[in-house]
């Protein structure tokens, strides 16, 4: 379908085209040779000429650039092309064949002069050459959907680590580190276990002789 509305634009870009080109043209150029006649000039006298050739030109631009099918810019093409190229075969036949004598809201429209100057085949090249871009044949791209929000299941829970610690402190109670001596113990050592008597790291008894000179010592 795209096709079909690209090539309908260009059949009617190519005689509009012509048409603005010629009324722009045959107006700058009298509105020119009037100012050289009288030694003066007036540049709103320009203005409507102007206008006519920017009309031409954004319906050219848009024809050749935008990214459309490219039918239309082939039509548009052709159509301005061969007016000159019959110029080659049967010169007198074609120029017979561009209607003359019309005006346009009381100007002329000397479509003859812009067939014989070859304004119609150099902007009939130029619009042939936008059919080669490659761009031009293919369709645009489908747009891509946006993709869904994660929901809060699809959010992964952080593992935790020796720093959630930091977050999470345990619920007994931590003394702060100092640099102080510590504190003495308040709470008693338990008692020392009972020595045996058979422990070889117990003293040795104490000998009878020893006991006896001790008795005789006290005596005497």
């Amino acid at each position: 379908m795209r096709h079909l509305w690209s090539f309908l634009a260009g059949v009617v870009a190519a005689p509009l085209t012509w048409a603005l080109i010629a009324l722009g043209q045959d107006g700058s150029a009298r509105t020119v040779t009037r100012w050289v006649e009288v030694g003066t000039f007036n540049t709103a006298n320009l203005i409507q000429g102007a206008v006519y050739l920017g009309v031409a030109g954004i319906l050219l631009g848009l024809l050749g650039t935008l990214r459309l099918s490219p039918a239309g810019p082939l039509a548009a093409g052709l159509l301005l092309v061969a007016p000159y190229v019959g110029l080659f075969v049967d010169p007198f036949t074609v120029r017979d064949a561009v209607p003359a004598n019309w005006k346009v809201f009381g100007d002329p429209l000397p479509l003859v002069q812009v067939l014989e100057n070859g304004t119609t085949f150099l902007l009939g090249v130029l619009l042939l050459m936008a059919t080669f871009s490659i761009q031009r044949w293919r369709r645009w791209p489908s747009p891509v959907a946006p993709a869904p929000a994660p929901t809060s299941s699809d959010v992964e829970e952080p593992t935790p680590t020796d720093w959630s610690l930091l977050n999470n402190p345990p619920e007994s109670d931590i003394k702060p580190p100092t640099l102080g001596y510590p504190e003495p113990d308040t709470e008693p050592l338990p008692p020392l276990p009972r020595r045996d008597a058979g422990s070889p790291w117990s003293a040795p008894p104490r000998s009878a002789t020893k006991r006896d000179d001790a008795a005789d010592s006290t005596t005497s």
